[in-house]
């Protein structure tokens, strides 16, 4: 409820509130409170300390008062169970020393035991309890080892992985001159082949212009190039007679009238077969492939 929250604290309270705090807690030392300048953020840190500090004086007080009942309690019911014991001549002075150890042993089981009585159905408890727990202890304890062993053979399986890289890294190493070696031997015959290449593709271009030149086309393949050397046979055959006859006239006799008459007949008959060797080879040219 709105009625209910405390009003804001007021700086000269604070200061009231802290400065009574530190008055108690160094007369509790004996010791006197050191002179200092009370700030705003000094004042407000000193009031939360302060008031930690209440707040946990309190609670310990609270556990204090509960632990001094609880002693009474528990002496109380010892005062009753020696009452107990003297009636029933078990006290500890009757007691022989083998019987105080055997009690002194029930005692300290029963407190590693972490049991209020001696009770045979808590002991049985609680020795259930550690079994239980020995055996989650056990389960863990075989879980960790598998878990370790593994881990084992995965580390001896890096250590020799490692190894083997180590001696791959030596021989690359060792074998850096010899590649190195190889590298500039290839660089070499790169640029050899690259030089090579210019000068192929510059005679390549010479001899295609030079083909261009007497007038070969993409249109002559191999079909045409068969076409006009069965051509050239047949004109060889052909005018290899004529040529035997101009060999003939070697031997006639030196007439002029007659030799220029023979020279102009030869004449004629060479111009009509170079005549008909043009048509030929350009009707070859000029043929679809």
């Amino acid at each position: 409820m709105p009625g209910d929250r405390k009003p804001p604290t007021s700086d000269a309270v604070r200061i009231a509130e802290v400065r009574a705090w530190l008055s108690s807690q160094f007369a509790a030392a004996g010791r006197d409170v050191p002179e200092f300048e009370y700030t705003p953020r000094s004042v407000a840190q000193l009031h939360s300390i302060a008031t930690l500090s209440h707040t946990r004086s309190h609670s310990a007080l609270i556990v204090a008062a509960d632990l001094r009942l609880k002693a009474a309690e528990y002496r109380a019911q010892a005062a009753r169970i020696r009452e107990i014991l003297d009636s029933a001549g078990l006290s500890q002075e009757r007691l022989t020393p083998d019987g105080i150890s055997s009690v002194q042993v029930i005692a300290s089981v029963a407190n590693l035991l972490n049991i209020r009585d001696t009770e045979s159905s808590s002991f049985v408890v609680a020795m259930g309890d550690l079994s239980l727990r020995k055996e989650d202890v056990d389960e863990k304890r075989a879980k960790v080892q598998k878990d370790s062993k593994a881990l084992l053979e995965y580390t001896r399986k890096a250590i020799a992985k490692l190894n083997d890289l180590r001696k791959t890294f030596i021989k690359f190493h060792n074998e850096v001159d010899v590649y190195e070696a190889q590298i500039e031997h290839w660089q070499r015959n790169m640029a050899i082949m690259s030089s090579k290449e210019k000068q192929y593709q510059l005679q390549f271009g010479n001899h295609k212009a030079m083909l261009r030149s007497v007038g070969y086309t993409s249109e002559i393949n191999h079909g045409v190039l068969m076409e006009m050397a069965e051509h050239k046979k047949d004109l060889e055959k052909k005018t290899k007679p004529i040529l035997d006859t101009l060999r003939s006239y070697q031997d006639l006799p030196p007439d002029k009238a007659l030799a220029a008459l023979a020279i102009e007949e030869k004449k004629r008959q060479y111009a009509v077969a170079e005549k008909y060797l043009e048509e030929v080879l350009h009707s070859a040219l000029t043929a679809p492939e």
